[in-house]
């Protein structure tokens, strides 16, 4: 994202003022923080994409309530952004970040996805992408992290009675019927389905459970193919209680050890491919084993208020002027 300088936007003003009369102003600033402006055209190309999502995907009456909502979202996230960055370079933390701690995270983008240079060089081309812009926004979110890390993360403690008072008040979370959380990558079958279509569509799951079990990501596979409920997600549908779910899919998700991929499953909906990633028992757990669980969800919560607080802080003592 591309923000200008002040005098920038002087120089700018002064421009238009020096245009004849009829020339049409393609472009206006709409947000000054402190000495950065963010224009439309910036504001407009970053929300492109969460306008076709909507457009494409949204079905209900209120499509422009959301629209407008979502633009009010990004538009106050931009600017806490150039906030974050300015608060970055006050306290030096920019400074922290070298190209070798730049470079480390492409190295390992690299490996997960078994690429040569070369080949994530042909990737970022395929995409109008650059390795300049790349190394950028990488930098960029390093620095978030360390100036979010040092101003919020570092100073969230959680004691050992607050996760004991958590536990106390929220035992129906670790009691109930016995439940297992579980992916799921589900190629759907379409009604009336002959042997012809229904084979077909067999091989496509057999072939995406093979690229599975010879070490692609469940979650990208799923993102990228399944039919079913929180594809997005990696196909991660949550816990699964017992008497839930369509008799094949609850046989093989109760008898699946963790982590492990299910052979393909065949039901009236089509075939599923299923991976169990954590397991709940009958009856109440003891807070030994619900301590990590429960010492995250205080942090987060307390992160989600340190954070709201430290912004408003920073908003507080910055010069912000908006204009959409």
């Amino acid at each position: 994202m591309k923000f200008y300088k002040m005098f920038i936007m002087i120089s700018w003003s002064v421009m238009l003022l020096c245009m004849p009369a009829y020339a049409e102003v393609v472009d206006k600033i709409i947000a000054v923080v402190n000495d950065e402006v963010i224009t439309l055209s910036e504001f407009n190309a970053a929300f492109e994409p969460y306008r076709k999502n909507i457009e494409n995907t949204y079905k209900g009456n209120d499509k422009e309530a959301v629209i407008k909502q979502t633009k009010d979202t990004l538009f106050q996230r931009m600017i806490d952004g150039i906030l974050i960055e300015q608060e970055a370079k006050k306290t030096g933390v920019s400074d922290t970040v070298k190209d070798t701690d730049v470079m480390a995270v492409i190295q390992d983008i690299m490996t997960k996805q078994k690429l040569s240079m070369q080949d994530f060089l042909k990737n970022l081309d395929k995409e109008d992408n650059s390795i300049e812009s790349v190394k950028k926004e990488i930098r960029s979110q390093l620095v978030r992290m360390r100036l979010l890390r040092r101003e919020v993360k570092d100073k969230v403690l959680v004691s050992d009675e607050e996760i004991g008072e958590y536990y106390n008040k929220h035992r129906e979370e670790y009691e109930g019927k016995e439940s297992v959380r579980m992916k799921q990558l589900l190629l759907l079958l379409p009604p009336g389905a002959d042997k012809t279509t229904k084979m077909k569509i067999k091989n496509e799951a057999l072939r995406l459970r093979g690229l599975i079990m010879n070490g692609e990501s469940f979650d990208l596979l799923a993102a990228k193919y399944s039919q079913g409920p929180a594809a997005a997600q990696g196909g991660d549908v949550g816990f699964i209680e017992k008497g839930t779910i369509i008799p094949e899919v609850e046989a093989a998700a109760f008898s699946l050890p963790l982590d492990q991929v299910s052979e393909l499953i065949e039901s009236s909906l089509g075939f599923h491919i299923i991976k169990v990633v954590d397991k709940k028992g009958a009856g109440l757990k003891p807070i030994a084993m619900v301590r990590q669980e429960i010492k995250t969800k205080i942090e987060d919560e307390k992160l989600d208020k340190k954070f709201d607080e430290w912004m408003s802080s920073i908003r507080a003592k910055s010069h912000i002027e908006t204009r959409l």
